[in-house]
Order: structure tokens, then C-alpha cells, then sequence
């Protein structure tokens, strides 16, 4: 048992580093020099990865990498129109200023305002990408006023006929008034979500007006539905309530032209007749707007468990939206990490047993699990939603019926993980870990732990449980606790499979150690280091935090009584310390039988009840703390990634090969992209 966990975790090293027994120091050193990360501003690290394997691909695997390559970023445009409809604007005005402002750019005031450009860039929009909160320049009003007029005006997005004088004065309340869009994405529920959220999912609409035109449209006894308004923004028009489809033709056809150039140059250098239907139906979807289409794509990706090259392209995560009802644009080309996959499927190969043994309600209990297909992928670039900043795991289609008929696809982003590890400051283990035993055991098994938490979370966690007969989708059931309910159920699973002796057993995990690591981690940022993530006074907002504060909080409660997870004080500093493991195991697995049965049931009352008494509210005196103990470690809370550059080779009109950089300069690939994938106005 030992050789064979030694081998995955081997294959694992060599995958990532690109090592093999004949080049494994030279590659090794080419990682050692790699900086992974290259810049850090405001509360962001600028992180960058490698593609491991990618030289080793034939030159038609790199062609057709190349095209979903371009596909990805010929979309980026519309995830900016998405989060807010002065984005595109706003974009365009503060890049013309970069590229052509003839002042001084070494003033101190010219670096506030260049920070407050790059976080726009990072967020994709003037709002926070993770709390959603609009964030304001340090730089005055006067002094933006001034790089307009001091930048080249026929760079400026102007309207005909309008002046930089307008322009300054249309855009300058919009970026400096906190109380103007002030918040992406609600989830406060004694507001109405719709009106007071600043996305771009909707225009003129009330919750309720948006919640009674869906729910006339859904049936909850549809076996096979769309999930409506998916794809398309919802408008009232002289009182009349209409929906502006994403399609060629339709709102962002510009954009999704390109998409589909490039999507028709790939199904050409398709793997295997699958690969090109699926592509091709990908572009039916993006031509006609038609969500039964977007199904039958889903379901076409989900059967393609052969191609070595993947993709995910598309309107796929519904986080933006208050309501879950919009999904915002995302894009990820990877190809599949071959030796590192041995690791996740064989947690996939596992999905019945795992299922069987869950502390769920039977009667919620899948009798069969089907199309279960996980894998490590190496990712080449990332697009729209996904970038800068990034998930580490994949589990998709989200539609629930497709789940239960087809399937899902689970990925694990390997070289992405990998590059967040060798980016990781110990400052942070060292500063809220209560002793060193506990360092020494996250040191050891830290790593693996989170691949192993991620796999399951994604593998297990997302395709478990079932949705009683009648009920209706959690969208439609759980409404603004949707998000934040489904991401704990995963969690969960993860969570009290962790510890089980199955994960020795099927030769993952050397050791329920690991576990341990896994658990001591998760309670330290459920209960403290994601605190360092929100301003002083704020709540918790983002459904993934309200997750780890709900799991964590909860179980400090329900542990109270047998001491599970004790609050220790040492040197004035507060720790949450694990007394046994086993019992909080136990905890996990009575928060999850009673989060799966709030799913199954669409019990929106028990969820807003759950989320609300532990997901939402903050201790002040821990947080202040906590913000005090980060800011002497100089460590940014969030990260995001530079992508790779990819340049075609010709000989003559044909392309031979494809070469891989990778760009150390966040502004200019900013620029880069604003110039060459610059589609929407």
C-alpha cells in the first residue's frame, strides 16, 4: 500500500514539474527559478503558472489549443458587461489614460491611481471580485480629471459629439460616490436582492417581478428542463418584461462571433468525432441562444471522457446573480495530466460506496450513481470568470437533472494548485497555528490534504444526494441560499470522508494524519484567517465564506458541550484548537445529513435560519484581531494569475507549431488583452 501511494504522489511531482528520470534536475531547476509571484498591490498577489507537458504535445493537439485559446479570450469583454454596465467604459477610459497619459508617471498619485487600475482589472469591474463591494481610487477626483485631460482623446470611448468634459463628468460619480453601485451582488435578505444588486443581469426589475416571470415559466415536474434565463439579461421595456439573449445576433454577438470563429476553426483540429460534435453543438447553442441546446452540449462534454485535450466554454456559474438564475461567462483550455489523474479517479471509481456509506437519509441517497469522470487537468489559460482569480476544482454541468441522468465531470487544476503552493507564505501557518505540532503535521501533509478536500468536494461532494420528487431545483427552492447551501453540502461530504479509512484503503492517503491537517486548516479559516477577507464592521457576503463559517461555526456549537473545538488565548493571541477528531468527524457528518435534507426538500426556512445564525454575522473584537495579526505579515488574502502567452508558427498559411511564454507583467498583459480582444463596446 505504501509503493502505490509513493507512486501516485510521485507521478504527481513529475507531472507538475515536467520531470522525468533523465531531465528531473534540470526541470527541477527551471522550477526553482520560476517567480511565481511577481507583484502584489492592495490586498492581491499577482501570481503566475506553468504548463508542464505542453511541449510534448503534437503539433495538432497545440493547433487545437491554440483555437479554444483564442475562443476563451474572445469572450473576455462580456463578463465586464456582466458585473456592471459601465464597466466596458470604465475599462476603456482608464486604459487609454495608461497607454497615452503624457504626465508625470512616477508621482505617488499616478501609483494610487495605476493601483486602482489594476484592481479593476483583477475584479474585472469596479466591484470586489470576492465580497462584491465597490472599492474606490486613493487617487482625488481632481486629479482623474487631470490624467483625462492630460491623455489622448482619440483613445477615449467618447460618444459622437461628446467631450472629455462630459465623459469626466458621466464617469467620475460612478467611480468615486461609494453609495452609486455599491454592492455586485446582495444577498442581504431583508432588502430586495434585484433592485439594490449592481450587476447587469437586470435592468428595472424588482425581485419579485423577477422571481414571478421565471417561476411562471419553470415546471418542477419537467424531467429534462433548461435552466432559464441562463443566457440572457432581463429588461422592462415600456412596462413590458423582455429577455436580451446572449447570442450571435443578440446582446454580445459581437463577442460570441468571435467565440464562434474560433470554436469552427477547433472542431476542425477536434481529437475524435465526439470532441467535434460537442464543439459543434457548442456553437449551435451560441448561434441560436437555445438552452435545450446548451443541454445537449452538457451532455455530449460530459460523454467525452477520451479526449486528452479539454475545455470549458460558456454562461456556467450563477454566483453574480442573487437570484442564481444568470450565469456569467468563464472559459478554461487544459489537457489532462495523465499520471497525477491515477490520484482522483480513483476516488471517482468510488462514488457508489461512498454514496452508500453517507450519513444522509436513505430516502436521499442516490440508488445508482452514473457517469462519473474526474481527472487533474493542466491548464494552458483561463478566461471571463476564471481569471485572474481562479478555482482550483471543477464540477460540472450544474443543471441537477443531468447530474442525476448523465453525470458530471470533475476536474482538479494541477499546476494551478501547485503554483499556489510554491507562492504560500508559512508566515501565516506559523502566526494562527496553536503549536508547532500543528505546523509540523500541515508542513507534512498540508499539500495533499487540499488536493484530497478538493477532489472529494468536487468528485463526491457536488454529484451525491438527490432532490426529492417534486421539489424543484435548489435555485428555485432556496433562492439567495442556493450558493452557499450547495457549497457546504460538498464541503461536507469532503469533510467526513477526509477521515475515513476508505481513503488508506483505495491507496490515496498514507494516513488519517492527513486528515488531520485537513480539519485543523479548515476550522482555522471557517473560524479566523478568511475574516482578514472583509473590511472591519462588514458581514460575510460571498456564498464560498459563508460556507466555511456556517461548517466551522456550527460544529464550534454543536462541540461545545464534549469540548471538540476549544477557543485557546495564548500570548493574548486566540487559536481554535481540535481536542478529537473523531467527534468533530461526527459533527461533520449530523451537518451534512441535515444539509442534504434542507436541499432535498427545498426547506428555504431551515437554510435562511442555518445561514444566517452562522454563516453571515462576524465576531468584531476576533476580527479586529485577526486584521491586526495579518497586516504584520505583508501577506495579500487573495491571489490571481498572469495567463501564458501562445504564438502560432507558420510555414506559409500552415501552422506547425504553437510556442508557449509566460508573461511576468500584469499591466501589460491587461493592456494586451484590451487590445486585441476588445470586442464590445
Amino acid at each position: 500500500m505504501k509503493k502505490i501511494i509513493f507512486l501516485i504522489a510521485a507521478a504527481l511531482f513529475i507531472t507538475l514539474t515536467g520531470c522525468d528520470s533523465t531531465n528531473k534536475k534540470n526541470e527541477t531547476m527551471k522550477q526553482e527559478e520560476f517567480n511565481y509571484q511577481p507583484e502584489q498591490f492592495a490586498d492581491l498577489g499577482i501570481l503566475r503558472y506553468q504548463v508542464p507537458g505542453f511541449e510534448d504535445l503534437s503539433a495538432k493537439d497545440k493547433e487545437l489549443v491554440y483555437y479554444l485559446y483564442q475562443a476563451s479570450l474572445a469572450g473576455r469583454d462580456i463578463l465586464y458587461d456582466q458585473n456592471g454596465k459601465h464597466n466596458l467604459k470604465i475599462r476603456k477610459t482608464l486604459e487609454a489614460i495608461v497607454n497615452s497619459y503624457n504626465g508625470d508617471k512616477t508621482s505617488e498619485e499616478y501609483q494610487k491611481f495605476m493601483v486602482y487600475v489594476k484592481r479593476f482589472w483583477f475584479s474585472n469591474g469596479l466591484h470586489h471580485h470576492y465580497s462584491t463591494a465597490k472599492f474606490l481610487p486613493l487617487c482625488s477626483k481632481e486629479y482623474f480629471a487631470e490624467l483625462l485631460m492630460g491623455s489622448d482623446k482619440s483613445l477615449m470611448p467618447l460618444n459622437e459629439g461628446e467631450t472629455i468634459e462630459q465623459l469626466t463628468a458621466e464617469l467620475t460619480p460612478i467611480i468615486f460616490d461609494p453609495k452609486i453601485d455599491a454592492k455586485r451582488v446582495n444577498l442581504n435578505s431583508d432588502v430586495d436582492i434585484i433592485s439594490t444588486s449592481a450587476n447587469n443581469y437586470y435592468e428595472g426589475l424588482t425581485q419579485k417581478e423577477v422571481e414571478d416571470f421565471y417561476n411562471k415559466q419553470e415546471d418542477k415536474n419537467d424531467p429534462a428542463p433548461i435552466w432559464y434565463g441562463l443566457n440572457s439579461k432581463l429588461v422592462k421595456n415600456n412596462g413590458k418584461i423582455e429577455e436580451e439573449v446572449y447570442k450571435v445576433g443578440g446582446l454580445y454577438s459581437p463577442a460570441i462571433e468571435n467565440i464562434v470563429l474560433w470554436l469552427k476553426k477547433a472542431s476542425a483540429a477536434a481529437q475524435n468525432d465526439l470532441q467535434k460534435k460537442t464543439i459543434d453543438k457548442l456553437v449551435e447553442f451560441y448561434e441560436t441562444g437555445d438552452l435545450k441546446k446548451w443541454n445537449e452540449y452538457n451532455i455530449l462534454w460530459l460523454q467525452d471522457t477520451l479526449s486528452t485535450i479539454d475545455f470549458v466554454n460558456g454562461f456556467i456559474e450563477v454566483y453574480g446573480d442573487p437570484l442564481g438564475h444568470k450565469a456569467s461567462y468563464e472559459a478554461i483550455v487544459s489537457f489532462k495530466d495523465q499520471e497525477a489523474t491515477k490520484r482522483i479517479e480513483a476516488i471517482g471509481k468510488q462514488a457508489q460506496w461512498f454514496e452508500d456509506n453517507s450519513p444522509i437519509p436513505n430516502e436521499y441517497k442516490k440508488k445508482n450513481v452514473v457517469g462519473i469522470s474526474a481527472k487533474v487537468i493542466t491548464v494552458v489559460v483561463e478566461s471571463g470568470d476564471a481569471s485572474p482569480s481562479t478555482p482550483i476544482g471543477i464540477n460540472l454541468p450544474n443543471a441537477t437533472w443531468i447530474r442525476k441522468e448523465y453525470g458530471s465531470k470533475s476536474v482538479n487544476l494541477g499546476n494551478i494548485v501547485f503554483a499556489y503552493d510554491k507562492a504560500s507564505a508559512e508566515g501565516v501557518l506559523k502566526e494562527f497555528a496553536f503549536d508547532e505540532s500543528e505546523i509540523e503535521l500541515s508542513k507534512k501533509y498540508g499539500p495533499l490534504a487540499d488536493n484530497l478536500h478538493t477532489d472529494l468536494h468536487e468528485v463526491i461532494g457536488h454529484a451525491s444526494g438527490q432532490i426529492k420528487d417534486g421539489v424543484g431545483t435548489p435555485k428555485q427552492t432556496l433562492k439567495n441560499y442556493a450558493s452557499t447551501i450547495e457549497e457546504a453540502r460538498a464541503d461536507l461530504v469532503a469533510l467526513y470522508y477526509l477521515m475515513d479509512q476508505k481513503m488508506v484503503d483505495i491507496g490515496v492517503m498514507p494516513t488519517l494524519d492527513a486528515a488531520k491537517a485537513e480539519y485543523q486548516k479548515y476550522i482555522r479559516n471557517g473560524l479566523m484567517l478568511q475574516l482578514n477577507r472583509i473590511e472591519i464592521g462588514d458581514n460575510v457576503e460571498e456564498s464560498h465564506m459563508r460556507n466555511r463559517q456556517l461548517i466551522a461555526g456550527w460544529a464550534y456549537e454543536k462541540g461545545k458541550a464534549d469540548n471538540v473545538i476549544e477557543k485557546k488565548v495564548k500570548d493574548g493571541k486566540t487559536y481554535f484548537v481540535i481536542n478529537d477528531y473523531q467527534k468533530l468527524r461526527k459533527i461533520f457528518g449530523e451537518e451534512l445529513r441535515e444539509i442534504q435534507r434542507i436541499t432535498s426538500e427545498g426547506d428555504f426556512a431551515a437554510a435562511k435560519i442555518l445561514v444566517e445564525t452562522y454563516g453571515v454575522k462576524v465576531d468584531s473584537e476576533l476580527h479586529k484581531e485577526v486584521k491586526e495579526r495579518y497586516s504584520k505579515l505583508n501577506i495579500a488574502p487573495y491571489k490571481g494569475f498572469i495567463n501564458p502567452l501562445l504564438k502560432p508558427v507558420y510555414d506559409g498559411d500552415k501552422m506547425v507549431d504553437v510556442k508557449i511564454e509566460y508573461p511576468d507583467d500584469f499591466t501589460k498583459q491587461m493592456l494586451y488583452y484590451g487590445k486585441n480582444y476588445s470586442f464590445l463596446k
